[in-house]
């Protein structure tokens, strides 16, 4: 009997630095150019797919075994899926979950984007660990043909994500209600229909599981575009704001964002942000943000609370983090990581106003951190009460 001719490559991952994977390609087929990172989480591959933060990324799961779940409308955390691309280690298996809907296969080449499958991602994790974020192209030709030097060179011409604002690509169109709380067995998501709070949360790329939790610890929640004025904020006569995630450059984003946050401190308002929202408020009191080498991307990073002394095993989507050596006189660091010491929290000392570089609302990863918005909840009713 002959042999079977060699299988040819479908799919191609080209670094600026001139290393190439090959492997089997599924999804959309094309080329796409981003920054390439790795996630460690064992979970929730819909929702880190869906997760506005990775705008502009490609991320490579640690995890093998991607696709077993399927995916559902139920997981989504936003719309479509955001990030640019996927890398896994064995092609993705069957779904086997009862609440599956579409296998991930098909998802993703219903929504545009591009994975590959046979990868050996312990090296390239090995490679983001010591060269840093590379710059990467990645693309899926069922017949194999690719020009590589093309993809190479593509890599090395995209300008990267320092500079970049990705909040007003990510953000609403418009303002708009949010009362979904969180998802609970047997009924699945209900409605947040005794709110005790007004919250208006500005969206920089937010995950909707967010505004889950807030609805959950008692808020009415509106939500705003990235480019609300303070004005416009305030027009809402809110109890508290709240600064969301987001992908990008926290700087280039915050030359609107920044003068708007400043204005609302003025008015004694309790503010709690996450991730971008962090760096965001960070950045209003004076303080700098910095690249990463390879960020901090997965659900098992150890948070420890100063205050308390409290470690936290916590979910973490971000390349950019803010440099605790620059918090000015009354802005305490709050939180550290215990991966490498870099800030993951600060609080205005005396005020309720604080933020998490860590997502404290999980989905995917623990929900060691949900107090977090009780915390915001506590210091809206405390305000009213005085």
């Amino acid at each position: 009997m002959a042999a079977s001719a060699p299988t040819k490559p479908t799919a191609c991952l080209a670094l600026a630095d001139g290393t190439v994977f090959y492997g089997t390609g599924f999804g959309a087929t094309g080329d796409t150019v981003a920054e390439l990172c790795f996630n460690t989480a064992m979970t929730g591959y819909q929702e880190i797919m869906t997760d506005p933060s990775y705008a502009g990324q490609i991320v490579t799961f640690t995890f093998p075994h991607i696709g077993n779940t399927g995916v559902t409308p139920e997981d989504d955390e936003t719309g479509d899926p955001v990030a640019a691309g996927m890398v896994v280690k064995w092609d993705p298996t069957l779904a086997s979950n009862w609440r599956a809907t579409e296998e991930l296969k098909d998802w993703l080449t219903r929504t545009g984007r591009i994975a590959i499958g046979g990868v050996d991602t312990r090296r390239l994790t090995r490679a983001i660990r010591q060269q840093g974020a590379p710059h990467v192209a990645l693309a899926h030709d069922p017949e194999g043909n690719f020009d590589v030097e093309a993809l190479v060179a593509k890599a090395r011409e995209w300008s990267g994500l320092v500079g970049l604002d990705l909040a007003k690509d990510v953000t609403c169109a418009q303002s708009y209600r949010w009362d979904e709380m969180r998802w609970a067995w047997p009924d699945g998501y209900s409605r947040q229909e005794a709110p005790k709070h007004k919250v208006v949360a500005l969206d920089y790329g937010a995950k909707r599981n967010i505004l889950r939790c807030l609805a959950s610890a008692g808020c009415d929640v509106t939500v705003l575009p990235a480019t609300a004025t303070a004005e416009e904020v305030l027009a809402h006569n809110p109890d508290g704001v709240f600064l969301s995630n987001g992908p990008g450059d926290p700087a280039a984003t915050g030359e609107y964002a920044v003068p708007m946050i400043q204005e609302v401190l003025k008015a004694d308002l309790p503010v709690f942000g996450i991730c971008l929202g962090h760096q965001m408020l960070a950045l209003a009191l004076g303080a700098n943000t910095v690249k990463m080498n390879h960020g901090h991307h997965g659900a098992n990073h150890p948070v420890k609370e100063h205050a308390t002394g409290k470690v936290e095993i916590t979910s973490m989507n971000h390349g950019f983090a803010v440099d605790a050596q620059t918090l000015p006189e009354g802005v305490e660091e709050s939180h550290v990581s215990l991966f490498d010491g870099s800030n993951c929290g600060i609080r205005i000392a005396g005020k309720p106003v604080f933020s998490v570089q860590h997502h404290p609302e999980a989905s995917p990863g623990p929900q060691d951190s949900f107090y977090l918005f009780e915390r915001f909840a506590d210091a809206m009713a405390e305000r009213k009460s005085a």
